[in-house]
C-alpha cells in the first residue's frame, strides 16, 4: 500500500477535475456527430469554423456541441445520436431520419470543425440561433456562445443579446460564404473574443 504525503497543496495528487485535459477524444466523440441533419436532407446548411486561441493558433483538440430548433421553431423530441439497440446495448447512432437538432464534433489537426444542420426557425418572438458549448484545453469550464446566421437584418438588430454586446456583435454572427454555408470561428480570447455567455 502506498501512503501519499498530502500535507501540504504541492503534494496533492491531481484530479481530472484539477488536470487540464483534453480528454474529449477518449468517450465522448461518436460517428456521425457532425451530421445533424438527416443526410441528404434538401434544406442542410453547413456551419463551419475553427477554434482559436489568444495568439490566433488553431486548437486540434477542442469539442463542439451545437444544438438547435426545427426550421419552424419546434425543439425536437427525438432519441437522435444516442440510440442504442435494445437487443444488446450498442451504439446505434442517428437513425438517418429525423432531425435530432443536436450534434457533437472534435477539431481537426488544422483546429476545424463543422456541422450539417438545418437552419433554425424562430421560437417565439426571438432571433433564431444555434446554441454552442465549447470544451477545449485550459478550460476547466466549458463556455457557451451563439451562432446567428444572417438573413434578416432588422431582427439581427433589433436582438436583446446582440444589442447589449454592442461592437462585439460581430462576434456572434457567422459570415455567409456561398448558398447554405457559413462560417464561425470560435476565439477564446484576446483581440476580437467571441462573446461567450454565462448563465445563473
Amino acid at each position: 500500500m502506498t501512503i501519499t504525503d498530502t500535507s501540504s497543496p504541492d503534494q496533492v495528487p491531481p484530479t481530472p477535475s484539477h488536470t487540464v485535459g483534453p480528454f474529449y477524444g477518449y468517450a465522448l466523440p461518436f460517428r456521425g456527430g457532425e451530421d445533424i441533419a438527416p443526410l441528404g436532407h434538401p434544406d442542410t446548411i453547413t456551419v463551419h469554423g475553427y477554434v482559436l486561441d489568444g495568439a490566433g493558433d488553431p486548437l486540434p483538440d477542442a469539442l463542439i456541441e451545437l444544438w438547435g430548433p426545427r426550421p419552424d421553431g419546434s425543439v425536437p423530441r427525438v432519441d437522435g445520436s444516442m440510440r442504442r439497440d435494445p437487443a444488446d446495448g450498442g451504439h446505434l447512432g442517428r437513425n438517418g431520419v429525423e432531425f435530432t437538432g443536436w450534434g457533437r464534433v472534435q477539431t481537426d489537426a488544422d483546429g476545424h470543425w463543422y456541422v450539417r444542420t438545418l437552419r433554425p426557425g424562430a421560437r417565439g418572438r426571438s432571433v433564431p440561433y444555434l446554441g454552442v458549448c465549447v470544451f477545449a484545453r485550459g478550460l476547466l469550464v466549458h463556455l457557451f456562445t451563439r451562432i446567428y446566421l444572417p438573413g434578416d437584418e432588422a431582427a439581427l438588430a433589433a436582438d436583446p443579446l446582440l444589442t447589449r454586446v454592442g461592437e462585439r456583435r460581430d462576434t456572434l454572427i457567422a459570415g455567409e460564404e456561398t448558398d447554405g454555408t457559413y462560417r464561425f470561428d470560435i476565439r477564446l480570447q484576446g483581440e476580437g473574443e467571441t462573446v461567450f455567455l454565462e448563465f445563473q
